[in-house]
């Protein structure tokens, strides 16, 4: 298995209509969302909550970080863990577990604390376009035990519609020390890509991934940085009206332009998009391919 070598940029853009894509438990679970620009936040903790659970459901890597209960109803601990994997060394913590590879963890492994930073690391996710929260309130058939003569009523709180960038960096100094490979970076692609679909729960139902791009450089410690900002969001309605993506374009303009400046740096570009999206690019209807074509850099569409 190859190491990785180079350092990458991600950016990923899904979409989610009519459900939570990230409650905040100390605020009745509502959407996270920025009072002064009225966009809705997403935690990087949820997205790879989203990898690791589809790692470990779908596609049976082991997975560390993962919520446990012993035969009490507990959660398990991170020792319990240890204990339950058989891991008595960071070696064979680091060999059987594909989270720690990618995200890093802390532990204490025979009375010794070992700590692990993640190659792979994420910005709080944010949507491009402004959010309205709205308030359902109904009642269930199946009553509480407090309260057996009727059903109970329930709250949940929902965005109409919210489309969610997400920053992220793979950087190759910490990749050698947690031993991540070629074959990692591929499950975290299907992990944030058909994780995501695949997420169906009745606040997470219906999130689509739409935009996957990784950029790879060959310089040494470098990268462009601040790529989410480059996607603008280009809305034939009020943003906080958006209720479809048949809606608006992704204007890629300034990303593809900063990354044709930087060609030089740039070994690759990977991407995976999604039909429904619309781009656009200089003012024109595109495709992603017809957007890197005359920046003079390779792109590959990335195979999931």
């Amino acid at each position: 298995m190859s190491e990785i070598k180079n350092r990458s940029e991600l950016v990923f853009l899904y979409d989610i209509k009519d459900a939570n894509p990230n409650g905040d438990p100390l605020d009745e679970n509502k959407p996270r969302i920025d009072e002064e620009t009225g966009t809705n936040l997403v935690t990087d903790v949820r997205l790879k909550r989203t990898i690791r659970d589809y790692l470990h459901d779908f596609k049976n890597e082991e997975i560390f970080v993962i919520g446990v209960r012993n035969d009490n109803g507990e959660l398990k601990t991170k020792e319990d863990r240890l204990t339950d994997l058989e891991i008595s060394s960071q070696d064979a913590l680091l060999n059987k577990c594909v989270d720690i590879r990618l995200f890093g963890s802390t532990a204490a492994i025979k009375k010794k604390s070992i700590v692990f930073t993640g190659p792979v690391q994420f910005k709080i996710g944010r949507s491009l376009n402004k959010v309205k929260l709205n308030y359902i309130k109904g009642t269930t058939v199946m009553p509480s035990t407090s309260a057996k003569k009727q059903g109970t009523f329930t709250e949940v709180y929902t965005l109409p519609y919210s489309i969610i960038c997400f920053y992220g960096i793979i950087n190759e100094n910490a990749a050698k020390k947690t031993k991540l490979t070629e074959a990692d970076v591929k499950l975290l692609l299907d992990g944030m890509w058909n994780g995501t679909k695949n997420l169906i729960s009745r606040s997470k139902a219906g999130q689509v991934p739409r935009l996957l791009m990784k950029v790879n450089y060959t310089e040494e410690n470098y990268h462009v940085g601040d790529l989410n900002s480059m996607l603008k969001l280009s809305a034939d309605v009020p943003e906080d009206e958006i209720r479809d993506i048949s809606q608006f374009k992704i204007d890629v303009t300034e990303l593809i332009n900063t990354l044709s400046g930087n060609k030089d740096k740039i070994q690759s570009v990977e991407y995976k998009v999604d039909g429904r999206l619309n781009l656009l690019c200089n003012g024109n209807k595109c495709t992603m391919a017809e957007c890197f074509k005359e920046s003079g850099i390779n792109t590959n569409e990335i195979v999931l």
